[in-house]
């Protein structure tokens, strides 16, 4: 069985020509996206399919495996029809890190041979990565391995690091060029205005942390763990904390109590909860957070309805802003 190609990270993409963000309109459009030869991308989750139908333009056709917020990424059992889906692209795009392991379990069973962009291996904070948004290429094999089981010590949740999803949108671009050749200045364009409005969030992050910077968080989840680390703040969660609430397992007792002893220092700034996870001992933190004062603030974990992945994460970055603001 020929295996997958892995994509590897990049700094950059090609130079653009002079192109607007196009392909969403016209009838060039429709028939390129309609035919039975189109190129197909999947996506793990809606939110790499977002960022893929933004830099596609429809163009090409785009499909994701869990569609919706009220979908639950760590409890998702692949269908037959999911493994169909799978063994008819042409590109997949997976979180990775043990994040959307049913990806790869599909990848491995249909015997794709499609090319497979992993956005944690973007990461700065990937194993082995040697500066941010490269590694090295001898590591290929070691770092698929990776790929199927949490790591321990690495945040797999990349799709909230701005600077990630910049590397990740370059690569979509510069795999579509290469799958339909003849609109890759269009991609290239495309990935181009999506990373200029990923600036605009980090511009944003950057007031954030000029005006709180160094301010402690309390996060239920390592979900975000990255977009508050970008605005500056201090996380003060403790990580038996956190790491219990991710896998589900009930905090220890002696985690939670010094996780309430935390939020009663008076060094909490925001508390950041994951709407689509809890339990006891997370409500518990809000609760003691709404005694204490403390704002709080709620991520998901997927895209929601009616959002792009811009203006999804726009709202967090304005959620946080205001609630520091209090």
């Amino acid at each position: 069985m020929t295996s997958p190609r892995r994509v590897l990270p990049v700094l950059g993409i090609a130079a653009a020509s002079a192109l607007t963000l196009a392909g969403c309109a016209g009838g060039e459009t429709t028939d390129a996206a309609g035919t039975d030869d189109a190129v197909t991308v999947v996506a793990s989750t809606n939110v790499y399919g977002d960022i893929a139908e933004q830099i596609a333009g429809g163009l090409v056709e785009v499909t994701s495996i869990i569609e919706s917020a009220a979908m639950d990424p760590h409890e998702f059992e692949a269908s037959a029809a999911d493994q169909l889906t799978v063994s008819n692209a042409d590109l997949i795009i997976e979180n990775g890190g043990g994040y959307d392991s049913f990806m790869d379990s599909m990848i491995e069973s249909t015997g794709t041979e499609a090319h497979v962009i992993t956005a944690a291996e973007f990461s700065h904070d990937w194993p082995g990565s040697e500066s941010e948004g490269e590694h090295d290429h001898a590591d290929e094999e070691s770092e698929d391995d990776h790929d199927h089981d949490h790591i321990e010590g690495f945040n797999e949740h990349v799709w909230y690091d701005p600077h990630t999803i910049e590397h990740v949108a370059e690569a979509i671009a510069e795999e579509l060029g290469e799958l339909q050749p003849e609109d890759a200045d269009t991609f290239v364009a495309n990935a181009e205005a999506f990373v200029a409005e990923i600036a605009g969030l980090e511009e944003d992050l950057d007031a954030i942390a000029a005006a709180h910077g160094g301010e402690g968080v309390f996060a239920t989840e390592p979900v975000g763990f990255y977009l508050l680390e970008a605005a500056g703040l201090t996380n003060l969660t403790p990580d038996a904390f956190s790491e219990a609430v991710e896998e589900g397992q009930d905090v220890p007792p002696a985690t939670l109590l010094e996780a309430l002893t935390i939020l009663q220092s008076g060094d909490v700034a925001l508390v950041v909860a994951n709407s689509q996870t809890g339990g006891a001992e997370t409500n518990q933190v809000i609760d003691e957070a709404d005694a204490e004062d403390i704002p709080v603030v709620e991520f998901t974990e997927t895209l929601p309805d009616g959002q792009t992945y811009i203006s999804w994460m726009q709202t967090n970055v304005d959620a946080v802003s205001a609630a520091l603001g209090e």
